[in-house]
């Protein structure tokens, strides 16, 4: 038996190591929102807390990923000063209060200590498709479609987006996107290296959770969470170097703990491994390492 929880916007489904997250406004084509914002933040706050969760999938319910803003406010969708229905972002003079929602939410998906799979059932426009950018995999129906439309609503690329895009799909594609504005299809986001693999709607889920559980049954999660941070925080590094150092300090550190033990036993004596460690626990002390103005 699985775990359900409800928030308002979104539910959590978590069961046999795997949290799905569906987005859950159907009748707005999961149209995003700032309670939105906070449902998924505290769904990911909830998938990290839990050692049980090893992998997060996320989808949408109904006909679509998320069709971005939801623009029912009208001309002041975009007008946060105008806007009476914004969660709270503090005094106009601090920074917090310009901080753009999809920002906040990209933030906090890029902070997860689980791997994040995207599995887009359809549209994904806006902050639908930016949202998945601090995502690790993604996949896609192949009636998915997918739009960077900022500057058609007279805005910009936000949820640092014009950090993630180009790391994935290269400058010249991203500024393409961004620039035209248009909404393009499944088979060209693949195409461009957005999305790893495309499947007819009915295999979408079934293969997002077999992503999934060849992460669950077979790694060690601390170990996991180390890569995933290693390889992400890499991207801004400036030589090798860097990389060497914090690759140094991690296989030390993993080399002494419980799962290495496991992970070479349970290979030599051919069975499925079992590894002890867990991420509430055990991650090596140097964890968050880029918290540091330097390495000791």
């Amino acid at each position: 038996m699985g775990t359900r929880i409800d928030f308002e916007t979104c539910y959590l489904d978590i069961a046999d190591g795997v949290a799905v997250l569906t987005l859950n406004r159907p009748d707005r084509m999961n149209a995003f929102t700032g309670q939105m914002m906070l449902d998924m933040i505290a769904a990911f706050d909830k998938t990290d807390a839990d050692d049980a969760v090893k992998a997060v999938i996320v989808t949408g319910a109904g006909r679509a990923f998320c069709a971005g803003a939801d623009l029912g406010a009208g001309a002041k969708t975009f007008d946060y000063e105008a806007r009476d229905d914004r969660p709270e972002r503090g005094k106009k003079e601090d920074l917090e209060y310009l901080r753009d929602g999809g920002g906040r939410l990209t933030l906090r998906i890029f902070e997860s200590l689980k791997p994040v799979i995207a599995a887009v059932n359809g549209a994904a426009v806006g902050v639908g498709v930016t949202m998945q950018l601090p995502m690790d995999i993604r996949i896609a129906s192949n009636d998915a479609k997918f739009g960077f439309v900022f500057a058609r609503r007279g805005i910009v690329p936000e949820a640092c987006s014009s950090w993630f895009l180009p790391r994935l799909v290269g400058p010249s594609t991203a500024l393409e996107w961004c620039y035209s504005g248009r909404v393009f299809p499944a088979s060209e986001a693949k195409e461009r290296g957005l999305v790893r693999s495309l499947h007819a709607p009915e295999d979408l889920m079934p293969a997002a959770h077999a992503i999934a559980r060849e992460i669950v049954d077979n790694t060690a999660p601390v170990s996991v969470t180390l890569t995933r941070h290693m390889l992400w925080r890499m991207l801004g590094a400036d030589h090798p170097m860097e990389a060497h150092k914090i690759d140094s300090r991690a296989i030390f550190a993993r080399g002494k703990q419980a799962d290495a033990k496991e992970g070479v036993m349970s290979f030599l004596e051919k069975r499925t491994p079992s590894y002890p460690d867990t991420v509430s626990k055990d991650l090596p002390d140097f964890y968050p390492w880029w918290t540091e103005r330097k390495f000791e």
